[in-house]
């Protein structure tokens, strides 16, 4: 697999190169340079079969190159040891639950899938390594959990200080080990930006054998396909038109799914579903793309003003507004209607929604009312026990709490305080 740069003024890569580097050299995103389908029988034969054949076979379709069959098995038989199941509501709606992985959110699958990866093409000489990421939620407790205690690697998170969940929060400041959290005085945005800037950084390069696993890095965000394909597998009629639900901020999991129907996936629609941050449905409706601070909502991981995968979407889409909006419909919630969407749920199906997957749920209504027809599938991307100080309200009753949450409620967070700038960033990285 050759992968190019959306900025368009780097040399092709491979994997290895790509996967380490995690920006391009010209500070572009890495993406296939051809995503050429999966052979018909071999996307029907995924029909009613498991996680693992589905994973497998776009594994070996798009890495079969680099990595051979036994070594691709084996990362997908321990990265993705956990169920995804396709929760039927009613006839036309089901719910793709993402979130049964070690950190109970979606990420899981991108993370530790990519760890594997990079253990595996990483030369065993190689000078030790810095995973820095950004989360605006789950990513960390995430990637945290899946290099964790992984050989001559440290793994460095920024998160912004108070706008992540207490859950979110614990799950990755109470590990120590090779795992350094970091609460930067900003939002979201800010920590992006100071990991992009750190990858670019030419003295952080000389010092350091950096890299990424934000969606930035295609690592992460190539086993995110797998899913996709999983779910139209699990589908009573393979030839409805199936429309997919994304609850998006930083819109990796949606260029997965795009990716996705390149590679031949049956898929007839996708829903872009935000929150009040809603660049990308106003880019979807006026074809400007207008970037701004964002607003804090009860779907926290969704608050994103200046989505980086949105270079990517632009390039599947030779950057035509009109191309992109023939596959991908935009949709924008407030605080209250996710509210609304959690209590309608749990009331007609006895079904619990966390906030953002229940933006995902309005999404799919809204593109029913413009376009009806078809069955609908919402991506679930965490446990609502990580949000219950928002969903136990709306419901009007508790959530178990899954034990490896539970756990975390005694544990003492770890982590150093940094403003938004690359100098005190620059002294924790070459501590």
């Amino acid at each position: 697999m050759r992968l190019v740069s959306t900025a368009g003024k780097a040399p092709p890569a491979d994997l290895r190169t790509a996967l380490f580097q995690g920006l391009a050299p010209d500070g572009g995103l890495y993406l296939p340079q051809s995503l050429e389908p999966l052979p018909n029988a071999v996307v029907d034969g995924l029909h009613g079969g498991t996680l693992r054949h589905a994973a497998l076979a776009v594994a070996l379709h798009l890495m079969g190159d680099e990595l051979d069959e036994g070594g691709l098995a084996t990362m997908v038989d321990e990265a993705l040891d956990f169920p995804i199941p396709l929760v039927r509501l009613d006839e036309r709606t089901f719910v793709l639950e993402l979130f049964h992985g070690p950190t109970l959110a979606f990420k899981d699958v991108g993370a530790q899938f990519m760890a594997r990866l990079m253990m595996a093409l990483r030369p065993p000489n190689e000078r030790p390594l810095t995973v820095l990421t950004a989360t605006s939620g789950d990513t960390g407790g995430a990637v945290a959990h899946a290099f964790l205690g992984a050989r001559n690697t440290r793994v460095v998170v920024l998160y912004p200080e108070g706008q992540v969940s207490l859950l979110q929060e614990r799950q990755f400041t109470t590990l120590g080990d090779n795992v350094q959290a970091v609460a930067v005085a900003g939002a979201f945005d800010d920590c992006q930006r100071l990991a992009k800037e750190a990858l670019g950084d030419p003295e952080l390069r000389r010092e350091l054998s950096l890299t990424s696993a934000n969606s930035i890095n295609i690592g992460r965000l190539l086993p995110q396909i797998f899913y996709y394909f999983h779910a139209w597998a699990q589908q009573p009629d393979p030839t409805a038109d199936l429309v997919m639900a994304v609850p998006s901020g930083n819109f990796g999991n949606l260029t997965a799914g795009l990716m996705a129907q390149r590679l031949g996936l049956p898929v007839a629609r996708f829903v872009a579903a935000t929150n009040v941050n809603d660049v990308v449905p106003e880019y979807l409706q006026t074809g400007e793309f207008r970037p701004r601070a964002s607003l804090p909502t009860i779907s926290t991981a969704m608050d994103v003003g200046d989505p980086s995968n949105f270079a990517r979407m632009l390039a599947l889409f030779d950057g035509n507004a009109a191309k992109m909006r023939r596959l991908v419909a935009g949709s924008a919630h407030m605080d209250d209607d996710t509210r609304d969407a959690v209590a309608r749920v749990h009331r007609e199906f006895g079904y619990v929604l966390d906030p953002h997957s229940a933006v995902g749920y309005l999404g799919l209504e809204a593109a029913r009312a413009r376009r009806p027809g078809g069955i609908g599938v919402v991506l679930a991307t965490a446990h609502p026990a990580k949000f219950a100080e928002t969903v136990e309200p709306v419901i009007g009753r508790k959530i178990a709490l899954p034990e490896r949450l539970a756990a975390l409620l005694d544990r003492k967070p770890l982590a150093v305080r940094i403003d938004p700038a690359m100098e005190p960033l620059r002294k924790v990285l070459l501590a």
